[in-house]
Formats: structure tokens, sequence, C-alpha cells
């Protein structure tokens, strides 16, 4: 039985192949592997110029993603997340600083950031399941309680929390 892969699809505007190169940038293990561009054919409906980039074909950390210019009509919003795992205090920080340069601020909390395109993302530390699913709701709350107060997660403090 074959299982077909899932590729996300993002929807731009205009900056697929700028996004592209700044998730890149970020995320070991990636690479632009294709960008198409659009032709004069059917620019009555679609309306870019000959040669202008239509799609992005790329991979994060092995994960492949399509971008999309695909115009104004849609923007992104928090229905969808990208979530990223992370080991250390070190990654979460190293995530969590290049994402959300540029994005909107108000929308960080709980380990929730907007980049400067308007995605969402998850910047979790991995240990974090553990800490909620604990079976002591006493422990498992205290983690909870310090989430939520927090915008950036800090795995230090989301132990101490467990701790009591």
């Amino acid at each position: 039985m074959h299982i077909p892969r899932i590729t996300p699809c993002l929807w731009f505007d205009t900056q697929a192949e700028e996004a592209a190169q700044f998730y890149c940038a970020i995320f070991p293990n990636s690479r632009i592997a294709n960008i198409s561009r659009y032709g004069e054919e059917g620019h009555e409906i679609h309306g870019k110029p000959a040669g202008s980039v239509l799609t992005v074909e790329f991979e994060l950390g092995g994960q492949a993603f399509t971008a999309l210019n695909g115009g104004p009509n849609f923007k992104f919003n928090e229905a969808i997340s990208l979530q990223v795992g992370c080991d250390t205090q070190e990654e979460v920080d190293h995530y969590w600083d290049s994402l959300s340069a540029g994005g909107d601020e108000a929308a960080q909390q709980c380990g929730w950031l907007k980049d400067k395109y308007g995605l969402s993302w998850q910047i979790v530390p991995n240990v974090l399941a553990d800490l909620i699913s604990d079976p002591d709701p006493r422990k498992s709350g205290r983690v909870v309680t310090a989430l939520l107060q927090m915008k950036k997660l800090d795995i230090a403090e989301l132990k101490k929390a467990y701790a009591g």
C-alpha cells in the first residue's frame, strides 16, 4: 500500500520565493528544490506577469512544502500553525527569535508566534508533552498555568513549575 506524501501549500500574494528563502535560512537541512514561473497562458485569469514566480517547492528539515504566489485573495490565520519541536532552550530561542523577527508581537502567546508573512508557528520544547500529560493533575496543572503566562516557552521555568 502506497501512502502519499502530504505537502503543505502556503498561499502568498507575491512573496513565495522570499518566504521560502527566509525559512530555508532558519532551518538546517533545508533547500529550495524548484521554482516554477507564470507564463503568458492564462494571464487573463491570473493577471501575473510572465516570468514571475508561480510556485516554490522547498524543504525544511526534509519536510516538503510548496509556496504559491496566488494573489491577495487569502491570508494566513490562526486556524493552522506549523509546530517546531525543540530539544533544548537554545533551539527554542533560535527558532523563536528567527521566526518572530518582523512578525506581529501581539500574536505571541504560549509558544505561538506569527512570522513577518502572517504564518503562525508553535515553538515547543519536546519535554512539554511529558510535563502536561503527567497523571498527577497538580503537576500538569502547574505546568499549564506557567505556560499560559509565557510568550516564548522557557524549559527551566516549565520544569520548575512541574516540580512545584
